[in-house]
């Protein structure tokens, strides 16, 4: 089993930056990438960014060039630099692992940007 817990969230304004951080416990040599979800009211989850072991890097075209992920292996920590943030961005938002294992949710952290 793998458990993630999420910190870092919470209210700014447009323009404004936050940083995402989730710690990973448990069976994490089983983990090949961890990433990030977010969730609006009344919208489906999205993925948001992901990051594998290998350092590669995936992110949503609406926060390209504004989000950044990143990992430090020595924590088993994952985290989301968010730059420019949007009204639009805000919702809850998940920490994702994936490996042998299957995959593990984190509890969710709310970010609220205010325009």
């Amino acid at each position: 089993q793998v458990q993630l817990v999420e910190s870092g969230g919470g209210l700014v304004q447009a323009g404004g930056s936050l940083r995402l951080s989730c710690a990973a416990s448990g069976s994490i040599f089983r983990i090949n990438a961890m990433g990030w979800y977010r969730q609006a009211p009344g919208k489906q989850r999205e993925l948001v960014a992901s990051i594998r072991n290998t350092g590669s890097t995936i992110y949503a075209d609406s926060v390209k060039g504004r989000f950044t992920i990143s990992r430090d292996n020595a924590k088993n920590t994952v985290y989301l630099q968010m730059d420019s943030l949007k009204p639009e961005d805000t919702a809850a938002y998940y920490c994702r692992s994936w490996g042998v294992a299957g995959g593990y949710w984190g509890q969710g952290t709310q970010v609220t940007v205010s325009s």
